[in-house]
């Protein structure tokens, strides 16, 4: 599950790319139109990737905890799961909040409210912490497989 929703994310994040071409080549409504359409479902899907994926980790985490109390084992492996939590729930809010602010940001330059220039910054801005969420994500879960799957061999799970 987690892997599908890091593709998700990997989705989303091409789809900014593109919407971020079209940005910069607008040249009539329709191109607009896309950019805008695709903006806002590149937007959506990081939002729904990122938010999944914060949940998958609190779901495995409680699994993971229960685990523990169940087999006996060492405590270190609960200490783990809230490591990875604090690892990635920084950058992928950060992600998630630049996401929504260069959407909404869009909207102010479309109506000629706010300049451009703020919402091309919060675009490249958004893209280079989107790079950095995905990279932070695919570690955490990579680990927090690695976790789970070492917890299930250690109670005694097939």
């Amino acid at each position: 599950m987690g892997r599908a929703l890091l593709m998700v994310g990997w989705l989303a994040t091409a789809g900014l790319v593109v919407s971020g071409w079209l940005g910069y080549s607008v040249e009539d409504g329709a191109s607009f139109e896309i950019h805008v359409l695709l903006g806002l479902a590149s937007a959506l899907l990081l939002l729904f990737s990122h938010s999944w994926i914060m949940f998958y980790l609190i779901g495995t985490g409680k699994a993971i905890k229960e685990a523990v109390a169940r087999g006996g084992l060492e405590s270190h492996y609960v200490e783990e799961t809230k490591d990875l939590k604090n690892l990635s729930y920084p950058v992928l809010m950060l992600a998630t909040g630049l996401a929504m602010a260069t959407f909404i940001v869009g909207g102010g330059v479309a109506t000629r409210v706010i300049p451009a220039w703020i919402h091309h910054l919060l675009f490249w801005l958004t893209l280079a912490v989107q790079l950095r969420a995905l990279v932070r994500e695919g570690q955490v879960l990579e680990r927090n497989r690695r976790l789970m799957l070492e917890v299930d061999r250690k109670a005694g799970g097939d």
